[in-house]
């Protein structure tokens, strides 16, 4: 089959099924062999892996995929999409095709159903519209994953790795470094696409923690406390986290809380690390569970 890393291939397969691309479903597909060859690199993707593939699309990056993993399966949301996909993938024979949606799918279960023992590493192409709920999924649902090598609209590449303090940095960035380490392997420009998306894009590299990169009693609370934090970034810690809804602490008490982790009282969330936020969570889980002793 004819690499579709060539625009010109891409509009002859197009054309060939009379492909609409659903707004809906975020399509934008590479036409760039440069940055396909790129983002296999980055992923590392030798025979050994087991590679899990988001949104195929026509199977532009899938070819590169099965020209070097041992075994991949691809998991495509649109229908009208899998008759392409069988067309295009017909010469390659360790490849699964499977039509679901990838926030409806049981990763692990598909994972183990497929990954046949091989290490196992997850690459895509992701729709901006639902990039950071897919990315979360794959974090909170703790696919074993050895890396997450992934497409993503350029400002959400950055919050990824930035730090405290900085404008890009917020409840993305800390929940990414819990349990990876982020580095952003290459810039793509819009031209690399069809149809062209209106910003630029970047390949991210994230290598998986066996464990998260620091202990917390209850991971959930710690991402509450981070959520309130940043909703509304002008407001100061103690603010933020009172206007959270589920918080069951009075003001005095967060305000406790936070002046036993050691920073002023008026601090804003933005310029708190990752393990300040989760020796906050610890403070904060154990004032609730005194507070509930005392009331029983």
């Amino acid at each position: 089959m004819a690499d579709l890393g060539s625009p010109q291939n891409t509009i002859r397969v197009l054309q060939k099924y009379q492909f609409a691309f659903q707004k809906r479903y975020g399509q934008n597909f590479l036409i760039d062999t440069h940055v396909l060859n790129k983002i296999i690199d980055s992923a590392c993707i030798s025979k050994d892996d087991f590679v899990l593939e988001i949104g195929p699309g026509i199977g532009t990056l899938t070819q590169y995929l099965c020209e070097h993993a041992g075994a991949v399966t691809a998991v495509e949301i649109d229908r009208n999409l899998i008759p392409i996909l069988e067309d295009t993938l017909q010469d390659y024979h360790n490849i699964e095709i499977v039509n679901q949606d990838i926030m409806k799918t049981d990763l692990s279960g598909l994972i183990g159903e497929h990954s046949g023992g091989r290490p196992v590493k997850i690459v895509a192409n992701l729709p901006y519209y639902i990039t950071t709920p897919i990315i979360m999924k794959l974090f909170e649902t703790h696919v074993p994953a050895e890396s997450i090598t992934i497409m993503v609209q350029k400002e959400v590449a950055e919050r990824m790795q930035a730090g405290p303090g900085t404008k890009d940095y917020g409840a993305l960035s800390l929940a990414v470094q819990y349990y990876a380490r982020p580095e952003i392997a290459a810039h793509v420009p819009p031209n690399c696409f069809m149809p062209r998306p209106k910003v630029g894009s970047a390949v991210v590299r994230l290598d998986c923690y066996s464990e998260p990169a620091i202990q917390v009693r209850d991971e959930e609370l710690l991402f509450r406390l981070i959520r309130a934090s940043f909703n509304q970034r002008r407001k100061t810690l103690v603010n933020g986290l009172k206007s959270d809804p589920d918080m069951l602490l009075s003001k005095e008490q967060i305000q406790m809380c936070i002046e036993k982790l050691g920073v002023p009282v008026n601090v804003r969330g933005e310029k708190l690390i990752l393990e300040q936020f989760a020796k906050l969570a610890d403070l904060v889980y154990e004032e609730l569970h005194d507070s509930t002793e005392n009331i029983s």
